[in-house]
């Protein structure tokens, strides 16, 4: 099976993008609390996945949350802390790029949480998740999932073009090399937390626009009947001519210039 080309993936995507924008309509009528987690490995296409099921939507209602390294009073704090109050309230949907699964992968693989601690996350986030669950809260867990060969493509990319340099950190390529360990540590997290409440979904994202479109899909097709037609505005005549800009105090900037 072959990549999927741009051509073909927008025009895959659009219906799916209707349908976004029907269940963030559907969340705002009813109240529902959405609150979705992005995991997997290093450059398997976190952000576009986050990118494609947010654009379309009101960002006053649709929220990403991407936290940095805790700070040395969230490192105080018991370990959930930092992420509850990023949770999603009454029609709201809430996206995390990475989320409280820190300390399943990247915290453990590093060494930045002792073993203690990682058995502690892995035999307590299962009933941290079921108080949510149990709350109303609608929570989705995925982890995206990509090869090695591929992984190392992506970052040399990014190396090489200085729109991506952002996204490659000094932890990046010192985890090149603990790709056996990433996926270990996935293993033990998912025998620990795939649980009937908060079960875990894994995509293959080799193909990133594949993947999207498969994230996505799973994603409305988890949700309830989410068809709610929109509110009908009038849009009657201004009952005059247009009016163009004027401009008193100071004018605007001279356009960008096209050759």
């Amino acid at each position: 099976m072959g990549k999927l080309k741009g051509k073909r993936y927008l025009e895959l995507l659009e219906p799916l993008e209707q349908e976004l924008v029907a269940m963030a309509r559907w969340a705002k009528a009813s109240g529902a609390r959405i609150c979705v987690l992005f995991e997997g490995r290093d450059t398997a296409g976190k952000g576009g996945a986050i990118k494609a099921v947010s654009e379309r939507l009101n960002p006053r209602q649709c929220r990403v949350v991407a936290l940095g390294k805790p700070t040395e009073a969230e490192r105080g704090q018991w370990y959930f802390q930092r992420y509850v109050q990023h949770l999603p309230t009454a029609g709201e949907i809430v996206l995390f790029d990475r989320s409280w699964y820190n300390r399943a992968g990247v915290e453990k693989v590093m060494g930045f949480a002792s073993e203690a601690e990682v058995a502690r996350f892995l035999e307590v986030a299962p009933a941290f998740e079921k108080q949510l669950v149990d709350d109303g809260i609608l929570l989705f867990k995925y982890w995206l999932t990509t090869d090695q060969a591929q992984q190392e493509k992506r970052l040399a990319e990014r190396l090489d073009d200085p729109l991506k340099r952002w996204k490659l950190s000094p932890i990046d390529l010192a985890a090149r090399e603990q790709y056996a360990a990433y996926t270990d540590a996935r293993e033990a997290m998912l025998a620990a937390t795939h649980t009937e409440h908060a079960p875990w979904t894994l995509v293959d994202f080799n193909d990133q626009k594949r993947g999207r479109l498969t994230l996505i899909r799973d994603l409305l097709d988890r949700l309830p009947d989410t068809q709610i037609e929109p509110e009908p505005l009038e849009f009657p005549a201004l009952g005059h001519e247009p009016l163009e800009e004027r401009f008193g105090v100071i004018e605007p900037i001279k356009p960008y210039p096209i050759s």
